[in-house]
């Protein structure tokens, strides 16, 4: 009896717990991770500590690259009933923000959203100077190769460095921080590289999906390929972990070499290069090589010199001049653009790139489209409190070879594309086309020049865009980031981009103009005989670049006296 009544004790207990699961509610929660191609949100839906259902939504994730792990993560993630799963190879940045934003739904405090905005060191060295200037410079570099994919077809790309520094008086590095965008052909079997497929109507390119080194196909011949891969561009600090070398990441790697640069004169980089890297390579040299090159300029160092190197390469290996980008001569051209500032110290340093597609403008007169692709550059200070102390902007905008401007950067696609239709006098006649050959290819790559670069030849309706957007700098400072993207929406049009002009006969602007008090009016009747130009339309996304320079600050610690 005694058994008999366990028993059915024992069965009640088990009745009402599954009576209490059952009776548990469910719920929906959202999350939020870092993608590829940007932000991604996550649907989860779970009843007590069981997931029932995950939804992934990532609209920036490179098509059949990252999109593929939308589908098959949250898949795993529910029958798993956890995060604790594989990526999907071809596709980690992808998995890995959906994997975080899964768990920031489920765990915010512990997985908070947006993830630390500022990149932190431990302690940054502070810097005083009496004067400091600010520089940004802008290498552009053509690759052939490596080698060529199974079918025999070539892999090519183009390196940009961008160099971001503050110098003293004396022109001695006070603060350097480095990025790099490397773009190349689809058929390139490394795993999270940024890639360009030509211009739509070029027949696509040969494409390594799963980066198994075999093609598998070519890319969509599409205006939507073409968006898609220039918004899936990301330097090579964005790829983060994600871009593994030799010793640690790129990133672990360029803060190596900055830390050694600062306090010298970029005469002294190029001399400390020259004296202590590989003349095969760029490379730092190695006391343990075996290459007897290498082996006969180690051998006029002193042992001293030999035990720094073997310190240096403990933490970089990799190139500061090869067909990989040219480091060491972006940071010359951020000494020859550098201009002074007239501030009190900064508390972080920010370099952020924004890259658009552009359908046009139109067509040329055989009606080929012109495309183009803008890139906007933002060199920021900020002060503790996150508000900017100085800004520096700049563009590079590549269009077409048939766009009838002159002056403007072009690009024809890559070699055996059939090259492009150029409009080589720019009375907007197709004269034939450029060369489909290496030599151009390389060319090309090698004349692209900013916009402040192109100076008193790229003049608007106001001026140049120099001093247009030196106007914007000047606005802009003193301001935050949220404050900069207030100012955008409340005073500029929602048509263009531009700022609302008073004497604007437009209905739609007549109407935003309608809200604003009549000092707010007169400010902008000020701002327009200085800059009309779009702050954010088909040209680029100058909001956008500010706002990525601050979400990518680091700490300078800089107090001028």
């Amino acid at each position: 009896m005694k058994k008999a009544l366990l028993i059915g004790c024992c069965l009640l207990l088990i009745g009402a717990a599954a009576l209490m699961a059952s009776a548990e509610a469910v719920e929906t929660l959202v999350g939020k991770g870092k993608g590829f191609g940007g932000e991604i949100t996550v649907t989860v839906t779970k009843q007590g500590d069981k997931i029932l259902s995950v939804e992934a939504v990532g609209e920036n994730e490179t098509k059949g690259i990252g999109t593929p792990a939308l589908e098959k993560i949250p898949q795993a993630i529910v029958a798993a009933n956890s995060t604790d799963v594989e990526v999907v190879t071809g596709a980690t940045v992808t998995s890995k923000g959906i994997i975080y934003a899964v768990n920031n739904a489920l765990d915010p405090v512990n997985y908070p959203w947006p993830i630390a905005e500022a990149k932190k060191s431990a302690e940054p060295t502070a810097v005083t100077a009496a004067k400091v200037y600010q520089g940004f410079g802008l290498s552009n570099l053509h690759r052939l190769g490596p080698g060529s994919d199974d079918t025999g077809t070539p892999v090519y790309s183009w390196n940009q460095v961008m160099a971001h520094a503050l110098f003293d008086d004396e022109g001695r590095i006070l603060a350097l921080y480095v990025d790099q965008l490397e773009v190349a052909t689809p058929n390139y079997d490394g795993e999270g590289m940024p890639h360009f497929s030509g211009f739509p109507g070029q027949g696509g390119y040969n494409w390594d999906v799963d980066h198994d080194a075999k093609v598998d196909g070519k890319t969509e011949d599409t205006l939507e390929n073409f968006e898609a891969e220039v918004a899936g561009w990301r330097t090579k600090r964005e790829r983060g972990d994600s871009y593994r070398m030799g010793t640690g990441t790129w990133r672990d790697q360029m803060d190596t070499f900055q830390r050694i640069f600062t306090g010298m004169t970029v005469d002294e980089v190029e001399a400390w290069f020259a004296k202590y890297c590989s003349d095969r390579n760029g490379r730092p040299l190695n006391p343990a090589t075996t290459k007897e090159q290498d082996l006969a300029k180690l051998a006029t160092l002193t042992d001293e010199e030999k035990a720094m190197l073997a310190d240096v390469v403990t933490g970089a290996t990799m190139s500061l001049n090869d067909s990989h980008g040219n480091i060491i001569e972006a940071i010359r051209k951020a000494y020859e653009n550098r201009k002074p500032l007239d501030i009190k110290g900064a508390a972080s340093m920010g370099l952020g790139l924004y890259s658009t597609h552009r359908n046009g403008p139109g067509v040329d007169d055989t009606g080929t489209p012109v495309y183009s692709f803008n890139q906007v550059f933002a060199s920021t200070l900020f002060d503790a409190d996150g508000r900017i102390v100085a800004i520096h902007v700049d563009q590079l905008e590549v269009a077409t070879p048939n766009y009838d401007g002159e002056g403007m950067p072009h690009f024809s696609g890559f070699p055996g594309q059939g090259g492009y239709n150029w409009d080589i006098d720019h009375d907007g006649k197709v004269d034939g086309k450029t060369e489909d050959t290496e030599e151009n290819f390389a060319a090309e790559i090698a004349s692209w020049r900013t916009k402040r670069e192109r100076g008193e030849g790229y003049r608007m309706g106001t001026g140049t865009w120099k001093d247009q957007m030196d106007t914007f700098e000047g606005i802009f400072t003193g301001m935050t980031i949220d404050e900069i993207e207030a100012w955008f929406t409340k005073y500029c049009s929602d048509r263009n981009g531009r700022p609302l002009n008073p004497a604007t006969t437009n209905e739609q602007d007549l109407a935003k103009l309608a809200a604003l008090t009549d000092a707010e009016k007169a400010m902008l009747a000020d701002v327009v005989t200085g800059a009309t130009m779009s702050l954010n339309d088909s040209h680029g996304n100058i909001i956008a670049a500010i706002r990525k320079s601050f979400e990518g600050r680091v700490d300078i610690n800089l107090t001028v006296e």
